[in-house]
């Protein structure tokens, strides 16, 4: 293939490789069929009694050819038969072609994984763009524990896309402008407490935007001073627009140092303001494109034809609500950054509003393709999170707790690590058992958290991976002491022990992983493989001496050994969590 200068070489994925000699081999015993709708792929066998790969394409074929699938399936097998790459191709049951590779190809396979750039990941997104929206807080709200998903499953989403050769764009919408700030500016200029605001600013504004709430239910005289406020906030009042202002930057200043600690970033901060004198142009667009008409006063997109409810875009009092703003959203990331797709992440209680919006803004000419990757809420022990009473649990407290109880674990595993990394690796571990809870699930899963679960050194959490990543560099580090002047590094890979090569089978699929990571948009899928990995790791490990082997048989197994590191590490990193060395 023809790659840029400025753009890395990619090697093909193992299952495009198996997949592509499926088709070729389809293609040559019946070369007067029309296969074109046939997909002779490769797919990772459920069972190891299967072989490596299975293919199931002559169950498919068999109405097509009208042949037993049996009798296609041992034509193709047979054609495959001496190819260098299989060690055997076998037909089972109904017609299932189990190949299994040959372990010369399968080292081979890793050799080229580690000579590629960035583990031979594929590169599909050259050249293209995907905006990505998530985590999105609302100025002046502490950031509590239900926004911990769309920030780590959306800053998974961009790296595993950017590791595919996409360019993201992080974009940050903040919730910075609606009634809520009419609220807000009561309470601030009646019940403010200025050392509590130098403090912690963020609780203080929530203790004075709950206190104003309150009162607007009990006083409907404060209530329309509260609207009032409002209006002239948005008509643009100095006084009101400079706290309004404050209360961004205050909050900016306080999501900033909780995304520092996530190690969250984003090539975009706008908060829904941004687009408001875009407003009205929607409104006059949608009106001329006739996709809205009156309807009790409000201005409403009928959606009956795609069997979803009315959409409203203008209330009837004349205001805007959430549909409007992201109409006008959409149409100005797709002029600015002319994306090849928008994915927006959210909880699941979003669903019908992006399926509404997204009609809409199709039927209004937008082409760029909308995702929307919803996820279930996440619950403590105690039950649902509350969001509104003042009382939910602040973001920074469950990181802080993360952080404290791994410490423990650091110490006790490592008494004689100087505090100063001690406290280091207990922040690495601590929040990666936090973002790695989140994403080993299945984004649509309702998660209920527990430090148990969280932080357990023998499960499928983020320590026992981080443990084994270490575990793995300890073991580099007594082959450099007892044999300075070996090298593993450049020792031929050969797989002589049935754990070993289950453990480079394994190695092997890292590339179409990432891929169906990024296809299914599930970073659970990466967090499944690795903790596999680790198992396979450990059973090597276990069953297999390596220091003691012979000369040539042990620089193989290191360096095995080097390369699964390496994929921990990697893998761990596009989910954002760091390895350290040593824990």
């Amino acid at each position: 293939m023809n790659t840029p200068a400025n753009q890395p070489a990619t090697v093909p994925t193992l299952r495009d490789i198996l997949s592509a000699r499926l088709r070729a081999a389809f293609a040559a015993v019946f070369p007067e069929a029309d296969l074109a709708a046939l997909a002779p792929d490769a797919v990772p066998a459920t069972d190891d009694a299967f072989g490596d790969y299975q293919c199931n394409a002559a169950m498919a074929a068999a109405r097509l050819l009208r042949l037993p699938p049996r009798d296609i399936a041992q034509r193709v097998a047979d054609q495959l038969a001496g190819d260098d790459l299989l060690a055997r191709v076998e037909v089972a049951g109904p017609g299932f072609i189990n190949l299994t590779l040959a372990d010369t190809a399968l080292a081979r396979r890793l050799e080229d994984l580690h000579a590629a750039p960035a583990l031979g990941i594929p590169q599909p997104g050259l050249g293209k763009t995907i905006l990505l929206d998530y985590s999105s807080p609302n100025v002046a709200k502490p950031m509590h524990v239900a926004h911990i998903r769309s920030t780590v499953i959306g800053d998974a989403l961009k790296r595993i896309h950017r590791a595919l050769g996409y360019r993201v764009i992080g974009d940050n919408h903040l919730g910075d402008w609606g009634t809520q700030f009419g609220i807000l500016i009561m309470g601030y200029r009646h019940f403010l407490d200025t050392a509590a605001l130098d403090t912690a600013p963020i609780d203080e504004l929530q203790r004075v935007y709950v206190l104003s709430h309150q009162k607007c239910d009990d006083d409907p005289e404060w209530k329309d001073q509260a609207r009032l406020e409002l209006v002239k906030l948005q008509a643009g009042d100095p006084d009101n627009r400079a706290l309004w202002q404050t209360f961004i930057d205050l909050s900016l200043a306080e999501f900033n140092r909780i995304y520092d600690r996530l190690g969250v970033s984003f090539e975009l901060v706008r908060g829904e303001s941004y687009y408001n004198d875009a407003l009205p142009g929607v409104i006059a667009k949608l009106e001329n494109l006739g996709l809205v008409r009156e309807s009790e006063g409000a201005l409403v997109a009928f959606l009956d034809d795609d069997q979803l409810p009315p959409c409203i875009v203008r209330k009837s009092d004349g205001g805007y609500n959430y549909a409007t703003t992201d109409l006008a959203t959409v149409f100005s990331r797709v002029e600015e950054f002319q994306p090849d797709a928008i994915i927006y992440v959210t909880d699941e209680r979003q669903q019908l509003h992006f399926r509404q919006f997204f009609t809409v803004a199709r039927k209004a000419g937008v082409q760029t393709r909308l995702r929307h990757i919803w996820f279930g809420l996440m619950r403590l022990p105690e039950g649902l999170l509350s969001t509104r009473s003042g009382t939910a649990i602040k973001l920074d407290l469950l990181l802080d707790e993360a952080e404290r109880r791994a410490l423990d674990i650091v110490q006790q595993a490592s008494p004689g690590m100087p505090p100063e990394q001690q406290r280091e690796v207990a922040r690495a571990v601590g929040i990666g058992a936090v973002k790695y809870a989140d994403l080993s699930q299945n984004p649509q899963s309702a998660i209920t958290f527990t430090w148990e679960k969280a932080l357990a050194m023998d499960g499928n959490s983020a320590p026992y991976l981080q443990y084994a990543a270490a575990r793995i560099s300890s073991v580099m580090d007594k082959y450099r002491e007892r044999f300075p002047d070996g090298d593993f590094a450049s020792a031929p890979i050969t797989l002589d022990s049935a754990p070993g090569r289950r453990l480079a089978l394994r190695l092997a699929r890292y590339p179409d992983v990432v891929l169906d990571a990024a296809l299914q948009e599930k970073p659970s899928l990466l967090a499944d493989y690795l903790y596999e990995l680790s198992q396979l790791y450990s059973s090597f490990y276990q069953n297999v001496p390596f220091l003691k082997a012979p000369d040539g048989v042990r620089e193989s197994r290191v360096r095995l050994c080097a390369l699964t590191a390496r994929v921990l590490r990697h893998g761990l990193e596009l989910l954002g969590i760091t390895a350290p060395e040593r824990i």
